[in-house]
């Protein structure tokens, strides 16, 4: 097990050496004449959103995009990312103003380099997650220091599935709690996309891993992701489960997306001292929690955000460089169950709603044939 992890690390500062060199920066330069606005425009695909609601409000339209600026590229989505976050921001859970492009994750071609930029020209292939938003387009214009390189042996559908749930499993097993082996832990929804990467990953660091999910089906993947233990949440109180699997003892940590419905219920299944982590509420904001609820077994709760992980660009390399280490290396299985078309996000989202589908989720831009 150590000699693994030892590989796996001096797989990640290989390909992190790749992915900072070379790094874009801005040099001195005299400006151009300016474009027209004629000029300066490119017209795409899009989806947008023009008022909160269900899946329907994703409309599909034709939006123009401008040239990039200084410290700025444009690119063409090969592949995009669907995320839960996705959801939160259409329904207003999180607030975005109107009318707004949603979407976190994308790979693709650039297209157009903005003035003075170094380090990043016409034809590289790259990726980025969480921010801007505005991902659900065939073409879109992000800050250099945004995207990092795709490594030649990860394809872009691999690369958009994995960048946003890798680089969140990443810091919520590294850095929320580092999980080492000896430790037991719970995943929620183990056969969603971040889930089934925390199993994978959380497996191949030496942890036992109980998981929960919702089908017999998912159980089949959940277990072939290396989860130790998987519970059956409609036929079995998750809560007695856990208890039975650990003697009473419970778990050092929880990862739940779910929120609401498993919130109280993660919180019994810690030992003392565990860590509570939520990294998502697919079915509702939890309930305020009193400091005295916490008190009982001197519990850690937290509610992290990727992108206070990735603020700066050392992080950014790092963490997405440990990512598609573990991909090329084997250690991750990116299961991409479900594509769409970009015309098709509605539908997209209202079966990811539905939970119909499990691991990644893509859009592929309706141009590519």
């Amino acid at each position: 097990m150590l000699c693994s992890v030892f590989l796996l690390r001096a797989a990640a500062a290989s390909l992190l050496a790749f992915l900072r060199s070379p790094s874009p920066s801005l040099k001195p330069f005299s400006l151009p004449p300016r474009l027209s606005a004629s000029a300066a425009m490119v017209t795409c695909k899009a989806i947008r959103v023009h008022q909160l609601g269900g899946p329907e409000v994703l409309k599909y339209e034709e939006v123009e995009v401008g040239e990039p600026g200084e410290g700025e590229v444009r690119v063409k989505h090969e592949a995009i990312g669907i995320n839960f976050i996705d959801v939160y921001f259409r329904t207003g859970v999180y607030k975005a103003d109107l009318p707004f492009i949603p979407g976190r994750e994308a790979v693709g071609l650039v297209t157009a380099v903005g003035p003075g930029l170094t380090g990043r020209k016409i034809g590289d292939r790259v990726a980025y997650a969480g921010n801007p938003m505005g991902s659900y387009t065939e073409e879109q214009v992000l800050p250099a220091n945004a995207v990092v390189p795709v490594p030649s042996s990860v394809d872009s559908v691999t690369a958009a599935a994995v960048m946003l749930k890798g680089m969140t499993t990443q810091f919520l097993l590294r850095h929320c709690f580092k999980v080492e082996p000896g430790h037991t832990i719970l995943v929620h929804a183990a056969a969603g996309g971040v889930g089934s990467l925390l199993c994978q990953w959380a497996h191949a660091l030496g942890a036992t891993v109980i998981g929960t999910v919702s089908t017999k089906a998912k159980a089949v993947q959940a277990t072939e992701d290396g989860c130790n233990h998987v519970i059956l949440y409609k036929e079995d109180n998750f809560v007695d489960r856990v208890k039975e699997i650990t003697n009473g003892v419970g778990v050092h940590v929880v990862y739940d997306s779910v929120g609401k419905d498993t919130f109280q219920g993660s919180l019994e299944c810690l030992a003392y001292r565990g860590y509570m982590v939520v990294y998502g509420q697919s079915s509702g904001t939890p309930d305020p929690v009193p400091l005295s609820a916490l008190a009982t077994k001197s519990l850690f709760l937290t509610r992290p955000t990727m992108m206070h992980y990735t603020a700066t660009r050392d992080e950014l390399l790092f963490t997405a460089g440990e990512v598609f280490a573990n991909v090329a290396s084997g250690v991750l299985n990116i299961r991409v169950n479900h594509t769409y078309r970009l015309s098709e996000a509605a539908q997209a989202h209202a079966d990811l709603e539905a939970r119909k589908t499990s691991g990644s989720i893509i859009l592929i831009p309706d141009s590519i044939k």
